[in-house]
């Protein structure tokens, strides 16, 4: 069977796990791999990359399939604990996807996902350059996607509110040439037919 096949296959098979997990998840990853794709698009990433970076955004939070209910769905802030077992989600989805066929690429940006620009993130540290350009791209646009929708302990922040905040963490949490080129994507008018990268 081709390799792209068995990679789609793949793919398919951890995204309906995760929209019967929690449909809202499923729905979270396809609006933060359209706007990653385009993100990375207007960073010029080659086809390869593009297509590591979408499914990885797709699928950048597989790892809260094994994030109690209790934690995922909490009104209210997480205590230590909670946030200790929150941060396993990268490590854990690396692991998930990574035992799936073809997708090794795509395991390593989701294991990076939660890194920061400043080397405060987690589960490694990374800092800068050293972070996967991908991953970097995946960050910023989990992050707008987060900040604009209502969420059980916050309503959703405006567009210029998070546009704010997103330029306030630019060289800290975020890459500022990624968040530049965010902003640059924002601006376009909608892309009526995303083609997604297969």
């Amino acid at each position: 069977m081709h390799r792209l096949v068995v990679r789609d296959e793949a793919r398919n098979v951890l995204l309906r796990a995760m929209y019967e997990r929690c449909p809202l998840l499923g729905a979270h990853g396809g609006e933060v791999a359209d706007l990653a794709q385009r993100t990375a698009e207007r960073l010029g990433l080659d086809r390869g990359s593009l297509r590591a970076v979408r499914h990885a955004a797709e699928l950048h939070d597989v790892g809260k399939l094994a994030i109690p209910d209790a934690v995922l769905e909490k009104p209210g802030p997480l205590d230590e604990h909670e946030w200790a077992a929150m941060r396993r989600h990268t490590v854990i989805g690396e692991r998930i996807i990574g035992s799936a066929a073809g997708l090794a690429d795509v395991a390593a940006l989701v294991r990076s996902s939660h890194e920061r620009w400043d080397g405060a993130g987690y589960p490694d540290g990374l800092a800068g350059a050293a972070i996967p350009l991908g991953a970097r791209v995946i960050a910023v646009c989990d992050a707008w996607d987060a900040m604009t929708a209502d969420r059980p302990y916050r309503p959703a922040m405006t567009r210029d509110e998070a546009l704010a905040e997103l330029e306030r963490c630019a060289g800290a949490q975020f890459d500022p040439a990624v968040v530049a080129a965010f902003i640059g994507v924002l601006d376009e008018p909608p892309a009526r037919h995303l083609q997604a990268v297969a």
